[in-house]
Order: C-alpha cells, then sequence, then structure tokens
C-alpha cells in the first residue's frame, strides 16, 4: 500500500497525508518566498521521507531474507512545522499573521496531532539481525531517532551472534546494510546546522538588527506589552505549551508581527543573516559542495530503492 494512501484502521484518516507536510518555501507571512542561502545544503522534509522509507524498505527486505517478517512505521506520518533545519517561519519569531489571530503562538492543530502507528515488539535475535548488536534491557530513547524503529545501543550491548539461521549477520545489521545501499553519512552534514546557528547568533549582533529590534522593542511597549527585548521573549511569554491559546495570548502574537511588519524587523534580519550566510558559503564551498553532492546521491539510491520496492 503505497505511503501516501495508507489509512490508519482506528479512525479512517490517513496514515500519511501530504497536505500536512511543510511547503519548501513559505507561502504566506512576513517570510514568503525567502530562503536563506544555507537551505540549498539541508535536505528538504519531503526527500527526508523518501530516504527514511527507502531505508526502512531495505531493512523489512533484509529481515525477510533471514526468514523475518517486520514492518516498520510508515515515514512521513508526522510532519515538523517547517521544511528543513532553518525552520524559516519561526527562526524569528513568529511571522504568519493569519495563523496568530486563530493559535496566537501556538502550532496549528493538524502539526499539534500525533499520528499513531503499531510498533514491531522484536524478540532478542530479530534486534540482532536488525541492528547488528543484543537487545540491551533498558533502551535509550535519544532525541532524533525513530521511535519504534529499533532499540538504540547502549551500554551493555554486545555484538551479534556470527549468524542465523544459517546465514552470516551484515555488519551493523539490516540497518547498517541498508545505510551501506543508500551511501548513508551522518557526520559531514552537521556543519550545516552549525553555520546557521553561527549566522543566527552573528546576525543579532549587526547593529541593523539591533536598532530594528530595538524598534520592535518599543512598538510593543507601546501596545501595552512592556520589558519584551525581542521576539523569543514574546514568543516565550505567549506560549501556552500546545493548549488553547488565550485571547491574551493571541493579541500578544497578533502585536508582535504588526510591530515586526511596521519595524521591518524581518526583513532586515534576513538580509542581514543572508549576507553572513554569502561568506559562510564562500569560507567552506569545497565542504558545503560535498554535502550537496552527498544529498543528491543518496536521494538518487533511494528513489532507486523506492520504485524497485513498487514493482
Amino acid at each position: 500500500m503505497a505511503a501516501d494512501t495508507a489509512k490508519n484502521a482506528a479512525d479512517g484518516k490517513p496514515i500519511v497525508n501530504k497536505e500536512n507536510w511543510p511547503a519548501k518555501t513559505p507561502t504566506s507571512g512576513l517570510v514568503k518566498g525567502l530562503t536563506l542561502p544555507l537551505e540549498t545544503y539541508m535536505s528538504s522534509y519531503a526527500d527526508q521521507v523518501v530516504v527514511e522509507q527507502a531505508a526502512d524498505d531495505l531493512q523489512q527486505s533484509c529481515m525477510k531474507d533471514y526468514g523475518i517478517d517486520l514492518t516498520l512505521p510508515l515515514a512521513g506520518a508526522n510532519p515538523p512545522p517547517s521544511d528543513n533545519d532553518a525552520n524559516i517561519e519561526r527562526r524569528y519569531g513568529i511571522t504568519d499573521r493569519a495563523e496568530a489571530e486563530k493559535y496566537g503562538y501556538e502550532l496549528p492543530p493538524a502539526l499539534q496531532e500525533h499520528t499513531r502507528q503499531t510498533l514491531p515488539d522484536l524478540s532478542g535475535v530479530e534486534v540482532e539481525v536488525l541492528t547488528g548488536h543484543t537487545k540491551p534491557e533498558l533502551p535509550e530513547v535519544r532525541k532524533g531517532v525513530k521511535t519504534g524503529q529499533a532499540p538504540v545501543p547502549s551500554r551493555g550491548t554486545k555484538p551479534a551472534r556470527a549468524e542465523y539461521d544459517g546465514k552470516k549477520l551484515k555488519t551493523g545489521g539490516c540497518i547498517g546494510w541498508s545505510k551501506e545501499q543508500l551511501g548513508t553519512k551522518e557526520a559531514e552534514p552537521t556543519l550545516v546546522a552549525q553555520l546557521a546557528g553561527d549566522s543566527l547568533v552573528q546576525s543579532r549582533k549587526d547593529d541593523k538588527v539591533v536598532k530594528a529590534m530595538a524598534a520592535w522593542s518599543s512598538c510593543m511597549d507601546g501596545k501595552g506589552h512592556k520589558g519584551l527585548a525581542d521576539p523569543y521573549k514574546a514568543m516565550d511569554q505567549g506560549v501556552t505549551d500546545g493548549g488553547q491559546p488565550s485571547q491574551d495570548s493571541i493579541a500578544l502574537a497578533v502585536d508582535d508581527i504588526d510591530c515586526k511588519k511596521q519595524t521591518d524587523l524581518v526583513k532586515t534580519w534576513f538580509g542581514v543573516e543572508s549576507a553572513i550566510q554569502d561568506r559562510q558559503i564562500a569560507d567552506n564551498k569545497s565542504r558545503l559542495t560535498g554535502i550537496e553532492e552527498q544529498h543528491g546521491e543518496q536521494l538518487t539510491a533511494a528513489r532507486k530503492e523506492t520504485a524497485a520496492s513498487a514493482r
């Protein structure tokens, strides 16, 4: 069953609903049409889903070779609010007035829902075949690891047995094998996130941004919101932890965005950070080009695998 048409048996809703996926470039608000230079070197959510699903398909196929039927959760069921790690929609605080009028600082309801899927309960030997190590007695949960895909290695695990069902186990198990097939590398792309973090920090110190931030703060003060030095402070004050936003929170959010528009804060901040990122790209061109090529190769391999699985 295709990932975008699969249904949740419990409520009849699609497990993967692409309508809830973030747009590659914002289509509304103060950041409409804006893309930071470093986003060129970040994987889009749609591409991440393609690679993740291809990896899952490979792992399931690998496990089947050992006589183990494994069904992993579909990728793309619980999309993030932003297409990539830049989080441009909220990088400079909230920016969409229409959403602020409805939800304040909260995410739209569709992005707060969590689609549950049946997670596999793996036996000890199945963990070994899948991961290349023994099943930990107390699996650790680490941020960024797909829940339910496999227990995360922790202290106390040992290398898996050499073979199962008469077949030699893969190095790193079926997960390690799937990464080899897709050319997955995890270390180098952290450079992009590091540069993006540095550019945001540097941009806040720029005289143009400092001046625009002060103007925004003064505007907010004039609307009765005292002592807010920057939009992040407003967000901290207005967020309601996923609950129903109060009228005060909505009013704060709308004033926040109106003051951003009045002072050109977002436009100024984006321009300053874009210039910083352009310099970063020039200084790291070789490594960034390598990351971009790696993304392309991995995506090509993933699409090839997806096409083969669909036959």
